[in-house]
């Protein structure tokens, strides 16, 4: 079982509150947030991109290819 802790200070966190508390209540895994849908640029999106990382996907974090 795991447990979401979301802990939002900053300007424009009430837009991240609703999708912390709805994950929360879904009971909601990294795997499911990973798949939601978000619009690009927003705050919200930030927790998908947390999610994809978790998962070592990240579309927007940069990775240098390593050298052989």
């Amino acid at each position: 079982m795991a447990t979401w802790i979301t802990e939002y200070v900053r300007p424009g966190a009430g837009e991240l509150i609703a999708e912390g508390a709805l994950a929360v209540e879904m009971a909601a895994l990294a795997s499911d947030l990973k798949l939601v849908i978000h619009p690009h640029p927003t705050l919200s999106e930030t927790i998908m991109e947390s999610a994809e990382l978790f998962f070592g996907s990240s579309t927007h974090l940069f990775r240098p290819k390593k050298k052989l």
